[in-house]
């Protein structure tokens, strides 16, 4: 007879790197939800200079996000000094390496403050909203909001991201957006029901395109966050000068359910105060679905640029790539092209 095999190393290292895995995804759990919480119920004189601590030490250890946001804050800043657009401090960081390198550590600033901004969400209920946030389009907010309907509200990774959301919630009620994946299963669950806490059901990005169309034929609100494109499905136009793309969602769920669009972003004055617009985007003219469609995402970036200019350095999208031609170009300086 042939005797057993002996059990291989790697039938016995699988059970032990599984285990590995799960110990290492309970204590990240542990620690990040931990955090959040301790986040959500410290004083707010202490959590806002610790942000504060927290974005100059990311400052300077994240040399390739470091380098990502001053590219592209370069280029917001010489847009806006070309266009005579925005505060002149901006302007002058387009010929200022020292202005433009400040702009870059107050944007990992406000990283952190979104952080702190993300984990204390479930305190943020309309008297907490009203008494922080200065609304400068009153009049657009009360005509959006004033009655529960159907609704595309597309916000920005800008300034206060979720704080526009909360606000629609309080007009037309709960809103139905989708969100990014979270690796660690227990720190999704933790999110979305926070997320629940404030009137906003998430859903995941795969099952986003089915969920909100059926939330609109619900005569329900949704929200999305585009200003990046994340999937890699997004439409060309041009933002500050240079073609990018954004995702094509809003304008492909205005076509196919009618409902109005509306913008809106939140941006920080100081720490836990606000100043925030709410606007609707135009209908948009063409012969076609196609053509009103594109012409409805080249509207809205350039409604994104409007916002953008008030406050260059909370827009956290300036993290990561934004525009090809500026990727291309560092690629050739690194060496990565020929």
């Amino acid at each position: 007879m042939t005797a057993p095999a002996a059990p291989s190393r790697d039938s016995h290292s699988a059970p032990r790197r599984r285990l590995r895995r799960r110990v290492v995804e309970e204590l990240t759990a542990f620690t990040a939800i931990g955090g959040m919480k301790l986040l959500l119920h410290l004083p707010e004189r202490i959590v806002w200079p610790l942000a504060g601590i927290a974005g100059r030490a990311s400052y300077r250890s994240s040399r390739s996000r470091r380098d990502h946001a001053r590219r592209n804050l370069r280029r917001v800043v010489t847009w806006m000094a070309a266009n005579g657009r925005g505060d002149e401090r901006y302007r002058r960081a387009a010929t200022d390496p020292a202005a433009l390198e400040q702009l870059v550590k107050d944007a990992f600033r406000h990283h952190a403050y979104y952080s702190v901004e993300l984990a204390r969400a479930p305190g943020c209920d309309a008297r907490w909203i009203s008494e922080r946030l200065i609304v400068e389009t009153p009049e657009a907010v009360a005509e959006l909001l004033g009655t529960r309907r159907a609704m595309i509200l597309v916000g920005m990774h800008f300034g206060a991201i979720e704080m526009p959301g909360m606000l629609a919630v309080q007009g037309v009620g709960a809103l139905v957006t989708p969100m990014e994946f979270v690796a660690n299963p227990r720190i999704q669950r933790y999110i979305y029901s926070t997320r629940a806490a404030v009137g906003t059901t998430i859903v995941s990005l795969a099952d986003a395109p089915r969920e909100l169309i059926a939330a609109l034929r619900r005569n329900e609100p949704v929200g999305l966050v585009a200003d990046r494109d994340i999937t890699g499905g997004g439409i060309e136009v041009e933002m500050f000068g240079a073609i990018t793309k954004i995702p094509a969602g809003p304008a492909l769920m205005a076509a196919e359910s009618g409902a109005p669009v509306c913008i809106g972003a939140v941006r920080r004055t100081a720490p836990g105060r606000y100043r925030g617009k709410l606007l609707p985007l135009p209908a948009s003219e063409g012969a076609s679905r196609r053509e009103r469609s594109r012409a409805m995402l080249r509207d809205e970036a350039r409604q994104f640029e409007d916002f953008i200019v008030d406050a260059p350095e909370q827009w956290l999208a300036l993290f990561h790539p934004i525009w090809p031609d500026l990727e291309k170009s560092e690629m050739r300086v690194n060496g990565g092209l020929a």
